[in-house]
């Protein structure tokens, strides 16, 4: 995705279309809680800078940067949203 994102940011660029791929670490849903221990993410949770796991808030806020005029010189970028996963 990475490297799509590259590409086409170099082919849209001169339209004035931005692409860029977001990286989510784990994230509070209800599909990790279903198939995660407590533990697990706990353990998770604890291997970030920020020391807890992300919300949706959190990806929904890098995105909504994106695609608003302050992002607009952001382009072909792997953005990590995963609170400092070390």
């Amino acid at each position: 995705m990475e490297q799509i994102s590259r590409v086409a940011s170099r082919e849209l660029g001169s339209r004035g279309i931005t692409v860029n791929v977001v990286s989510p670490g784990p994230v509070d849903t209800e599909l990790l809680r279903h198939g995660a221990s407590p533990e697990s993410i706990a353990g998770a949770a604890a291997m970030t800078a920020l020391g807890r796991i992300g919300r949706p808030p959190d990806i929904a806020d890098l995105v909504a940067l994106l695609a608003r005029s302050e992002g607009r010189w952001i382009a072909g970028q792997n953005l990590r949203a995963d609170g400092g996963l070390i």
